[in-house]
């Protein structure tokens, strides 16, 4: 969908790499830029999670991309972005805000090469501003942005959910920024400068709690029953069961009353759900002790209430509707052997995205893009010797 579309990828860590993912899942011909020592993800993994030695944090987020590792400091390294970047579309990167310019390779400078160009700035709190220096990442900014004090019980400390949400939720926005940039230099020819940051992102997930708050002034506490929000009706939560945990979402209180025969509950109308959410919700929350998971599932079913159970990764990964939409998919990398990852997300008529691309060794294409500006094979064997690339071609078919 996006062949023929160049990406130059200047990213580390989780925020910029799944941003140009998700432009090569769609076809771009997508080069990471790396340091020669190769970028920060080939070197950690959550749980020291590494197959044959290869960091599952690097195959999670770098398939469908070519590998230039260069020494950036160097004239000769520059002058090699520099002629990919009169054939590039798309520059997309998130080092700390300054570190491009100091480079010599930021949106004014790579602009006066290609007009045509679209800059894709991925940063913790945006360009500039007050808090431009301070690190950006997943968890700090789920703590600055307020989304951590919308979770967890009313007592317990402020929650972090438990991925990284603000991460992956600033890549889709950079991809989706950079995809409608190239929209629109197709009607106007012209490049654009595009900035995602985490803060907005993160902010951008809050954008129905925080709602409320702008415009009543206040948004209720964390409950100490259930519930799942500070601002829904009750019941809407995860409740104890008699062996368990379910979730169970927005119902009438003149249902439940009726269908569990609930005295309690019937002392309640639908107008109550909102004001009076902690009461109803304290009883619906002890009614919900009295019956086994299995019990309350196949009572909910069928009285047609909306319930879900609250699966672990195990049950996800057995899942009829999961393995049905094809998310999670088995690849066989040629160093970390059998992998398994997560999919790209969308599907166009009906068909899973296929990986095209192996996430690649450390400068595996560098000698593959030189050749493709021109350069000779002399020419490269000395740039590598002068430690100016890194190159880790592979043999044909390996």
């Amino acid at each position: 969908m996006l062949k023929g579309i160049k990406v130059l990828s200047f990213t580390h860590f989780m925020q910029g790499p799944s941003a140009v993912q998700t432009l090569a899942d769609l076809g771009a011909d997508v080069i990471k830029v790396e340091r020669r020592e190769g970028a920060y993800e080939r070197f950690w993994s959550g749980m020291d999670t590494y197959k044959n030695n290869v960091s599952v944090f690097f195959l999670l987020a770098n398939r469908n991309q070519r590998s230039l590792a260069i020494d950036l400091r160097k004239e000769e390294g520059k002058e090699i972005i520099y002629k990919l970047v009169r054939e590039t579309d798309v520059v997309v990167e998130n080092y700390r805000p300054g570190v491009m310019e100091r480079l010599g390779m930021g949106y004014e400078r790579l602009k006066e090469i290609n007009p045509k160009l679209i800059y894709c700035s991925c940063s913790g709190y945006g360009p500039d501003g007050p808090c431009v220096k301070l690190p950006g990442q997943d968890l700090l900014l789920q703590s600055y942005s307020g989304l951590m004090s919308l979770t967890g019980r009313k007592n317990d400390p402020p929650t972090p959910v438990g991925t990284a949400v603000v991460d992956q939720h600033g890549a889709v926005l950079a991809a989706l920024g950079v995809i409608a940039a190239l929209f629109s230099r197709e009607r106007t020819g012209k490049g654009c400068r595009i900035d995602s940051s985490l803060l907005n992102a993160a902010l951008d997930l809050q954008a129905e709690s925080l709602a409320y708050y702008l415009n009543k002034g206040e948004i209720w506490d964390r409950s100490d029953t259930g519930l799942a929000s500070r601002f829904h009706q009750a019941p809407y939560g995860v409740y104890k069961t008699k062996d368990g945990y379910l979730t169970v979402s927005n119902t009438p209180v003149e249902k439940l009353a009726e269908i569990l025969e609930s005295d309690e509950l019937a002392q309640y109308t639908s107008g109550d759900q909102m004001q009076k959410r902690d009461e109803i919700d304290l009883i619906f929350s002890n009614i919900m002790k009295t019956r086994t998971t299995g019990e309350w599932e196949q009572f909910f079913t069928a009285h047609d209430i909306w319930f879900a159970p609250v699966n672990d990764y195990k049950a996800v990964e057995n899942d009829a509707q999961v393995k049905w939409n094809e998310i999670i998919f088995t690849y066989q990398h040629p160093d970390a052997g059998e992998i398994r990852l997560v999919n790209h997300p969308l599907r166009y008529n009906g068909e899973a995205r296929v990986q095209r691309l192996h996430q690649p060794a450390i400068g595996e294409h560098s000698a593959e893009i030189l050749r493709q500006l021109g350069y000779e094979d002399a020419e490269i064997r000395e740039m590598i010797e002068n430690e100016i690339i890194v190159s880790n071609e592979r043999k044909q078919g390996s």
